[in-house]
């Protein structure tokens, strides 16, 4: 038996007013302080003993001994049952009054919602009317389909669905009287009461089929409540042959029909979108009213949607046969094992999307044309109607608030369980001043029922409806984490428009001649001083995730002195879509990073310490542009073990810092090494940039430094990945004596390349056909090498120094200080430290380098345990530039080439003689000193090799 809410009884008590019933049913009360007094009217009473407390809103007799509140006032009153004294109270609280006590009632005060005279198809028309009218006042049965996914909002409306709560024979004359047991009869002859009197489909969801002309001519009903008696069956109907087609209007011209085995399933169908979808009245209940319905309408596929079990596919298989033998072609939809649609449905989100994937791949049982299942038309799948929620959402960012009638859940942690296999939340339940709250996974129906136990006594509310709240909760958050993860994909490396004046602003700045000097004043303008080739390479490696080949960066300086500053400068000008950025990665995590993920993107780490568990995965990444690994992992259909791969492909740009002065030679040779300017000048440079910040001026730059960021990520938005051609590449030499300069080689290409890449607007995009595909690339100018050999210079002769950034500085230092005549000179830490300001444990660690190198010698020291130190660096490579590589260059201003070479390890042939160790050091030292010619130019069409021979070449007209 449908039970009465006890929210609505408690509604009852607290707004219909005991005075004004005992008032309204003729009895005189008399205040008596904050009381009433009158006599009363079950028993002789002399004296009065009835009295009502307003405050209270309750009423006692202290001759008979009985009370209560306006329910058991109506009961005793009105000679009426408890549940039809609450329909009285509900329709109209004046309904309750009478003359006179009744001590029981055959007359009924409600309007019974069907005529007195009314034939046998008016009974069953009136009856879905008022159950129809009930469903939507009983929010139990709302939750109930609310549970099953049936909560659209046109749903009860157009199916005419409605709910059997057991009133109906409170408003239907008594049977004791003559018109009432005429109307009673009739209908226990069309089906709707049983020979005991009872509703048929009491406690049920009761869903109409009509005939042609709109008439109900056949009800189906489920139990909405699971603990019944043993025997009591869940689905009814009507006694009798079934009759009706569901959904009769949906089916007109449609030519694929979805055919599901339970109206249940067929409104699944439906609150997914797919109208065209009808039932047949269980695995043998396809009739041939619905058979002729089929054929009469046109349709010409026919989708079996029976449940995934035994029965199903038997059913499936004896019904084809009979549709196929008239024409129509039929398909089988194959749910997973033991699921039916509904079920189906409630396991996916969303579950129009799972619906729909089945049908198209949907399994071919005969009839022509034979289609494959991917050649289901789109036109038997249309777009779902709006789908609403009825369950009010206050805050969807945050805490998550529901409010069922007057109890109010709040839930916490709920963005946070994204998991398909665990929802783990904080739930509070209150209702007025009562409330419980715990932390439970819903997924678990032992922490569920553990919970609805406990709130139940909590808040003094029955565990049905906080059960079926606990499902309507489900639900929701299964819904907003269904479109936060929606949401979440198509975020992820989506674009964000630009508006015609950003476009024309970023273009601008891609096809402005002098686009490398632009770069360098607006990394000035965001706050960075000096540092010009360092933030103009980070520039440029960072677009370089663009190529196939992408740089890496390794930005290298003592703790700080401004790395961290450096990258994260660099990384502004890029889009947030392209950076990927950690703080420290673990050995396996970047093998679960997704496929493609990080393709064409910076994975920026802030330390390269952070990332040693993952230097070997990196490695790959950087070299080989995709790493891959075998792991052990259970399948998910068998259960048991088995291996999975994950793949993660590039080209990825690396970019990273340190603070080691020892970098791991394998990272090293794959890295361009940035070097911060560590010198007392540049400490000043950077003081008067922070008091400028201080200033109006400063304050104006820098609210000017978000448009400077947008303008540099808006062009690196409008970059494409073109194909780079180098038509002088046969032409270009590199130092070879060492294996690992192949690398550098490659890095030494790819800074020209991207150089290229960087102004490909300003250069012609050509294309070339080959074995049927058209190729576009751009190809590489004089003035591309020109602006690589500049920086390569300075950027790739570090890598290639034997000495650190800051120990080849100290070096220097060192042989400025130093006298001419230094045979018999020694200095100690302590002097050094006063002369240069270096700090100690700096001094420590350069210094050892230094003596473990040879270019000073240590020796002991007149004070115990101290050293005193004698310089054998002569000054050997001071003439040259910095990190002269040996590479050929362009002069844009002559038709010939210019050339700047020099090795690492031995100076150029012909350049100036060196002393003591010229032949083995012959690196500048003056890591700091701006980049500058210092080999003189060779003539017109020629060319200074490696050996320092000069060799001819054709003039640049000719190439």
């Amino acid at each position: 038996m449908p039970r009465i809410p006890t929210l609505e009884l408690e509604r009852l008590k607290a707004d219909v007013s005991v005075q004004r019933l005992v008032e309204d049913s003729g009895i005189a009360l008399k205040k008596s302080g904050k009381d009433w007094l009158g006599r009363c009217p079950f028993h002789e009473d002399a004296e009065p003993s009835l009295v009502v407390t307003p405050a209270k809103n309750l009423w006692h007799c202290f001759g008979c001994q009985v009370g209560g509140g306006p329910i058991d006032w109506v009961m005793k009153f009105r000679g009426v049952s408890f549940r039809h004294a609450v329909e009285l109270l509900k329709a109209d609280p004046s309904l309750a009054a009478a003359s006179s006590p009744v001590r029981q009632s055959t007359v009924r005060s409600l309007p019974p919602p069907v005529s007195l005279d009314a034939d046998d198809q008016a009974l069953l028309d009136d009856t879905i009317a008022y159950y129809h009218t009930r469903l939507k006042e009983n929010p139990e049965a709302l939750a109930y389909l609310a549970a099953r996914g049936l909560n659209h909002p046109e749903l009860i409306d157009t199916f005419r669905l409605g709910f059997a709560d057991r009133t109906l024979g409170l408003r239907l004359p008594d049977k004791k009287r003559k018109t009432g047991e005429a109307l009673r009869t009739a209908l226990q002859r069309v089906g709707l009461l049983r020979e005991s009197g009872h509703e048929h489909f009491n406690g049920s969801i009761v869903i109409p089929l009509f005939d042609e002309t709109g008439h109900v001519v056949e009800i189906y009903g489920r139990k909405i409540h699971d603990n019944l008696r043993a025997g009591t069956p869940k689905h009814l109907y009507l006694p009798g042959p079934h009759r009706g087609v569901f959904n009769r209007a949906g089916l007109v011209g449609q030519t694929d029909i979805v055919l599901c085995e339970a109206l249940i399933d067929a409104l699944t169908f439906w609150c997914a979108g797919i109208g065209n979808v009808t039932t047949a009245y269980g695995v043998e209940g396809f009739t041939d009213e619905l058979f002729e319905c089929l054929k009469a309408n046109g349709a010409k596929r026919i989708l079996i949607a029976f449940d995934g079990d035994e029965a199903g596919d038997r059913a499936a298989e004896r019904l084809a046969p009979r549709l196929v033998e008239v024409g129509f072609e039929v398909l089988r939809l194959k749910f997973p094992a033991g699921m039916d649609a509904n079920s189906f449905a409630q396991s996916i989100q969303p579950p129009e999307r799972g619906l729909r994937l089945l049908m198209r791949q949907a399994h071919w049982l005969g009839g022509a044309p034979a289609a494959e299942p991917e050649a289901l038309p789109d036109a038997s799948l249309p777009e779902p109607p709006a789908r609403t929620d009825a369950t009010p959402v206050a805050v969807p960012e945050g805490d998550l608030h529901l409010e069922f009638d007057a109890r109010r859940y709040r839930v916490r942690g709920w963005e946070k369980a994204l998991s398909p296999e665990s929802l783990r939340i904080n739930l509070l339940l209150s209702r007025a001043e009562h409330f419980h709250v715990d932390t439970l996974d819903l997924y678990s129906a032992k922490a569920r029922a553990q919970y609805i136990k406990q709130a139940s006594i909590e808040v003094c509310e029955a565990e049905d409806t906080i059960k079926h709240d606990l499902g309507r909760v489900i639900l929701q958050l299964e819904q907003l984490q269904a479109q936060r993860l929606t949401a979440q994909e198509a975020a992820r490396g989506q674009i964000p428009a630009m508006n015609e004046t950003q476009y024309t602003a970023a273009m601008g700045l891609l096809k402005s001649p002098d686009l490398m000097s632009r770069i360098q004043q607006d990394f000035a303008s965001i706050g960075i001083v000096g540092e010009e080739s360092n933030t103009l390479v980070g520039y440029l490696a960072a677009t370089s995730r663009l190529l196939d080949r992408p740089l890496a960066v390794l930005i290298q300086s003592s703790s700080a002195a401004g790395k961290s500053s450096l990258m994260d400068a660099i990384l502004s000008l890029m889009p947030d879509e392209s950076v990927s950025r950690y703080s420290a990665m673990s050995g396996q995590s970047i093998f679960y990073m997704g496929q493609s993920n990080l393709k064409n993107k910076i994975l920026a780490i802030a330390e390269e310490e952070g990332a040693t568990n993952a230097a070997y995965a990196l490695k790959l990444l950087q070299s080989d542009g995709r790493v891959s690994m075998a792991s052990t992992g259970k399948d998910p259909e068998t259960g048991r073990l088995t291996t999975h791969e994950y793949c993660v492909e590039g080209p990825v740009m690396l970019f990273m810092t340190t603070t080691a002065i020892d970098i791991d030679e394998e990272l090293l040779n794959r890295c361009l090494v940035l070097s911060v300017n560590e010198s007392r000048e540049q400490t000043r440079a950077i003081f008067a940039l922070q008091r400028k910040r201080q200033t109006l001026d400063g304050l104006i730059q820098s609210a000017q430094r978000e448009d400077i960021l947008d303008l540099h990520r808006n062009a690196q938005r409008l970059l494409r990945p073109l194909a780079v051609v180098n038509p002088f590449a046969d032409e270009l030499t590199f130092l070879d004596h060492k294996t690992r300069a192949r690398r550098d080689h490659m890095k030494y290409l790819s800074l020209i390349a991207v150089v290229t890449l960087l102004h490909q607007y300003q250069r012609e995009v050509k294309s070339v056909e080959h074995n049927g595909r058209r190729l576009d690339y751009i190809e590489v100018t004089r003035s591309d090498i020109e602006i690589a050999n500049r920086l390569a210079h300075e950027v790739l002769g570090r890598t290639l120094d034997e000495l650190p950034p800051q120990t080849r500085k100290l070096l220097s230092v060192l042989h400025a200080w130093a006298p001419p005549a230094r045979a018999d000179w020694r200095f100690s830490r302590r002097q050094l430290r006063e002369h240069c300001g270096w700090g100690d444990t700096q001094l420590k660690v350069h210094l050892a380098r230094l003596v473990d190198l040879e270019y000073l010698i240590a020796h002991r020291g007149m004070i115990r345990n101290s050293l005193d130190y004698e310089l054998r660096y002569q000054g050997e490579g001071e003439a040259g530039a910095s990190f002269v590589l040996g590479l050929s260059g362009y002069d844009a201003n002559r038709s010939g080439v210019t050339v700047n070479q020099s090795g690492t390890g031995r100076p150029a042939v012909g350049g100036r003689s060196a002393t003591g160790r010229a032949d083995e050091i012959a690196l500048s030292t003056r890591i700091d000193a701006p980049l500058r010619d210092t080999v003189s130019s060779p003539a017109p069409n020629s060319h200074i090799g490696m050996n320092g021979a000069v060799l001819s070449y054709p003039s640049a007209a000719s190439v």
